[in-house]
């Protein structure tokens, strides 16, 4: 039998649990309360994020659109580096409000994270050594290819030559330099950072080539904890306010238009609902 101090127990215990949910719901009040809105980015993919050798400070493609966001909320950036394998974990323990950190929108993260508006599209691409002889990606079989851990890299690698023998580094640095130092045949990558990569060879670029075929489509996205309906609403205002003004379009040239290390001739995306 339950008696009168029990069920008053339960009743507290029960209205505890109601208003921590009901806090944990509004994230984006607890942000403003805060006054600064804490990003989780990678600091080691240029040119979406990286350390600028010159200011020591991060800079980037989704620093950028990262700030404009904390600016739509009316708050400070921070920024927090992180691995490509702690991205998701950091966000689900509440060490980051936000990941701005070159993360693919998928169907099977879609189980872990919600997503703000695709703001970059991208492709998984394949680099080696022009001596190789590899101008195909069946003649990756059985060799070693690196790429960094806990990416689509490695998975779009597996499901496009199976037999590869793929090894993982903590960021695309290392896994740069792996290939650089024939550690292994091939080095897998984003397209975009991947012609980043490519144009810091400098003279030595000509000791490499990206191969043509594409391994995947990256639609690229802020990811938010699951259920923050109020902060995703006013992230993606100001991701469409970045489309409509123009902004996003002089994002996009100033880190990889002509002249840039990427070098990439015109945008041929949108801001937008984009995702596989």
């Amino acid at each position: 039998m339950i008696n009168r101090r029990s069920l008053i127990l339960c009743a507290v215990a029960l209205g505890s649990s109601l208003s921590m949910g009901m806090a944990h719901a509004d994230q984006l009040a607890d942000i403003k309360k805060k006054g600064q809105i804490v990003f989780g980015v990678l600091g080691t993919d240029e040119p979406n994020s990286f350390i600028d050798p010159k200011t020591r400070q991060l800079v980037g493609y989704e620093i950028d659109v990262a700030t404009a966001v904390a600016k739509k909320i009316g708050v400070k950036p921070v920024f927090k580096q992180l691995a490509v394998s702690a991205r998701i974990p950091e966000l689900q323990q509440g060490h980051v409000d936000i990941l701005a950190a070159t993360l693919t929108h998928n169907k099977e993260r879609e189980a872990q994270v919600d997503f703000a508006l695709t703001h970059f599209v991208t492709g998984s691409k394949v680099m080696v050594r022009k001596n190789s002889g590899i101008t195909a990606l069946p003649q990756l079989a059985g060799k070693k290819v690196v790429t960094v851990r806990g990416g689509t890299q490695e998975t779009n690698m597996k499901k496009a030559v199976p037999t590869a023998s793929i090894v993982t580094f903590e960021n695309t640095q290392q896994a740069f330099q792996a290939l650089r130092q024939g550690k292994g045949a091939a080095y897998v990558n984003d397209e975009s950072s991947l012609l980043a990569d490519y144009g810091k060879l400098g003279p030595a670029a000509k000791d490499f080539v990206i191969l043509p075929q594409s391994i995947g489509v990256e639609p690229i996205a802020l990811g938010l904890r699951k259920g923050e309906a109020g902060l995703k609403t006013v992230v993606d205002q100001a991701l469409r306010e970045l489309e409509a003004n123009g902004a996003a379009e002089d994002l996009f040239v100033k880190w990889y238009g002509p002249g840039t290390r990427a070098n990439i001739a015109k945008r041929t995306f949108k801001i937008s609902t984009d995702k596989i």
